[in-house]
């Protein structure tokens, strides 16, 4: 029987341990990508550069969120398009956020990386993840993504995989990770898809594996986070307006976690919201329009139009990608903290937030929402969790 070691949750003082513990986690998903989550024109400070991010992770952390994200993709010239050519110059998520465990010291860092894409080995993300989880002291994770853009694979001189078939081969993949991740013998492995013989990796990871993320909408998804995943980001089957995203999300958690039970394991969901808020209710719909009238028609419309067979965003509109995230959240602080609350109520463990200008956004989040989210039971003092 293979072995497959122990997680990070076996652990009581694991870094994913102890961020387990708040009753809502709390994530900022970084704008590694020009024009971040909106392509709107309407002026804001937020860049792509590493400096910026830099910034806004060291300010998350002060915040005490449990963790970053970053988001992965490969775009040709010009990008999505548009004036402002919609997410050309992006960072490279596994090695801008790896790179951040040099200046932080509590808060998790989760790489995104497409496992499926050219020369790709098991044997060179198990080094490099054990690598990264002895520097960051067990706070790196991986969010292991197949692929879902017709074009990507393409950049790589591959013909793209078809959907259930590509989270088999991922299936495979973090499965041979975990068993060089635990396993004290060499490991021989030999399938259609990739070949090891008496391969071999230390230092062993110091809390079991490194965090295992995954991001899925579908049947196949939700069977491979069942399997696998600690922290599953998962979408709104019926599009980012919150009352309809709130009337899915029940069900649409159940069944990830009745997969979860199959397998004997439990997971914890987390979801993007675009948080948009002011002092009122009426100052936030005023930043709303204004975000809105600045449409990048060029860059929406490349954006939507992009070929994908991902089935995570079936349910979302054309006009709610101008704002972006994957559900809005829309109001003064009382009301983002009652959507926060209701979300909790339908079966999400965390948020990871994306703002449209972040800087400035965050800090309005940090000194009027957060308070109100400890106030309510969501999240717990410092020092406690």
């Amino acid at each position: 029987m293979p072995v497959q070691g122990l997680a990070p949750t076996d652990f009581a003082n694991s870094p994913l341990s102890r961020v387990l513990r708040q009753p809502m986690l709390l994530g900022l998903f970084l704008p590694i990508q020009n024009g971040g989550w909106s392509p709107s024109l309407l002026p804001r400070g937020t860049t792509w550069t590493f400096d910026y991010n830099a910034e806004l992770t060291r300010q998350a952390e002060a915040l005490g969120f449990d963790l970053v994200f970053g988001l992965a993709q490969w775009l040709g010239k010009g990008g999505h398009g548009g004036e402002q050519r919609y997410r050309e110059t992006s960072l490279d998520p596994f090695i801008a956020v790896s790179a951040l465990s040099a200046i932080t010291t509590r808060i998790l860092l989760i790489s995104t990386v497409h496992v499926l894409y050219g020369p790709w080995h098991p044997l060179h993300l198990a080094k490099f993840g054990a690598t990264l989880d002895h520097i960051s002291a067990g706070r790196w994770g991986i969010n292991l993504v197949t692929g879902n853009a017709l074009k990507e694979p393409v950049m790589f001189g591959m013909d793209r995989i078809e959907h259930d078939t590509r989270y088999a081969m991922a299936d495979e993949f973090i499965t041979v990770l975990k068993r060089l991740w635990a396993e004290d013998e060499n490991l021989t492995h030999e399938s259609p898809h990739w070949t090891l013989r008496d391969a071999f990796v230390t230092p062993k990871p110091l809390y079991g594996r490194p965090i295992l993320v995954s991001a899925t909408g579908s049947a196949a998804g939700f069977g491979y986070a069942a399997k696998h995943s600690d922290l599953v980001f998962i979408t709104s089957p019926a599009g980012a307006e919150i009352e309809a995203a709130l009337d899915a999300l029940p069900d649409h958690v159940a069944a990830l976690r009745k997969a979860a039970a199959a397998e004997g394991r439990s997971i914890r969901t987390i979801i993007n919201p675009m948080i948009v808020s002011r002092d009122t209710d009426q100052e936030a719909n005023t930043y709303l329009c204004a975000i809105l009238a600045a449409e990048d028609v060029g860059a929406v419309d490349g954006f939507v139009g992009r070929a994908s067979d991902s089935q995570a965003w079936l349910g979302h509109r054309r006009e709610q990608r101008v704002l972006g995230g994957n559900i809005q959240l829309i109001g003064g602080p009382e009301r983002i903290v009652d959507y926060l609350l209701r979300l909790r109520a339908a079966g999400i463990d965390g948020v990871q937030l994306t703002f449209f200008d972040f800087q400035p956004d965050l800090t309005f989040f940090g000194s009027r929402i957060l308070p109100l989210m400890a106030q309510a039971g969501l999240r717990l003092p410092d020092g406690i969790a």
